[in-house]
């Protein structure tokens, strides 16, 4: 390649893209970003924009041929075009991961399968199916495909609420509630020669089921902080994982733990690594798929992030930042009520 950069194709344009550019850049690496939305921010951030059509065969084949290595920055994008992308270059993480946690039924089969705690669940296709066991309720019913940041959810605390209109077409899943304590989420990722890099867990607030803040250290025992670490490990390597990916918890007032979820990728939660760590997710992330050098982590600071939600973005962008502030701007063109817009994150010095 003489003295050619390597070229990192990714897939969705999004503020996760966006900050695998800006991590891709650090490390010298071309980044190409292919994605079906003419806004996208991520067109800020790359050396590279193809807006197509995910189904556009020969301009998707063009993008796979002209990479040397391919990522992606979201989990949904569908299965089969993943698959096409990486019969040409292979893809990491492996397509094949998504068509496990991509549905969320088969997700919490395969964690259960690892001997590992879900919340209770049941399969459901029809409102007769929560009738056959309503034991669930209160619970949360949510579709199996798709769906984040609250999107294809409902909360059914009652058969009552049954009755009412749900929009049960296709397939979903119920899940029992868990006396919530907390929720945390850990950070991981493995190297192509199988070494783990993984970040301390994180305490995650949610409100209308949307991430609003995340915190190290997060508040727990030694024995949850191993225990967390050692699933998502278990996790990465029943996977054969390359790449950065969370694993979601939820911790009850018996302080025992279970995995909510999978992200196959880089994580909200995780925006506090590229201020509080030497090297960040997204870092760490390019460095595992483009088969780089792992580095030791090391914590410079105990930090938190809070996301900025819709028109509240407005206020940060007239804010006066403090020496230990960091804001970042996702430069969305459309301001919606519940979207992401950006973050700030805080440093908080370790005492």
């Amino acid at each position: 390649m003489g003295n050619m950069k390597p070229i990192l194709g990714i897939i969705g344009g999004g503020q996760l893209g966006s900050m695998l550019c800006h991590a891709a850049k650090k490390l010298d690496i071309y980044t190409i970003i292919l994605t079906d939305d003419p806004d996208a921010p991520a067109q800020n951030f790359c050396n590279d924009f193809i807006c197509t059509n995910y189904s556009n065969k020969s301009e998707v084949e063009k993008f796979a041929h002209s990479c040397n290595f391919i990522t992606f920055e979201f989990e949904n994008i569908p299965f089969e075009i993943l698959q096409e992308i990486s019969n040409i270059k292979q893809v990491r993480p492996d397509p094949k991961i998504n068509k496990i946690v991509q549905n969320r039924f088969s997700e919490k089969n395969f964690i259960n399968s690892l001997g590992i705690s879900t919340t209770e669940f049941a399969f459901i296709k029809t409102k007769n199916d929560i009738e056959k066991n309503k034991e669930l309720l209160p619970g949360i019913l949510k579709t199996c495909l798709l769906g984040y940041d609250g999107k294809g959810q409902s909360v059914i605390n009652t058969m009552e609420d049954i009755k009412k209109e749900l929009p049960l077409s296709g397939d979903f899943i119920l899940e029992k509630f868990v006396n919530l304590k907390q929720e945390i989420s850990v950070i991981i990722t493995r190297f192509q020669n199988g070494e783990c890099s993984i970040y301390e867990p994180i305490e995650n607030i949610h409100k209308e089921q949307i991430l609003r803040s995340s915190t190290i250290p997060a508040n727990i025992s030694k024995e949850l902080f191993n225990q967390a670490h050692n699933i998502a490990k278990i996790i990465s390597e029943k996977l054969q994982y390359i790449g950065t990916m969370c694993v979601e918890y939820f911790i009850d007032y018996n302080n025992k733990l279970y995995v909510n979820e999978i992200a196959p990728r880089v994580h909200n939660s995780g925006h506090l690594t590229i201020n509080a760590f030497n090297v960040s997710q997204f870092e760490n992330h390019i460095r595992a798929v483009c088969n780089l050098d792992n580095i030791p982590l090391q914590k410079k600071s105990n930090a938190q992030m809070i996301n900025i939600i819709g028109a509240d973005i407005a206020n940060y962008r007239k804010k006066k930042l403090k020496n230990e502030e960091f804001f970042f701007d996702y430069m969305k063109k459309e301001i919606k009520s519940k979207r992401k817009m950006g973050h700030i994150t805080t440093l908080i010095s370790k005492q």
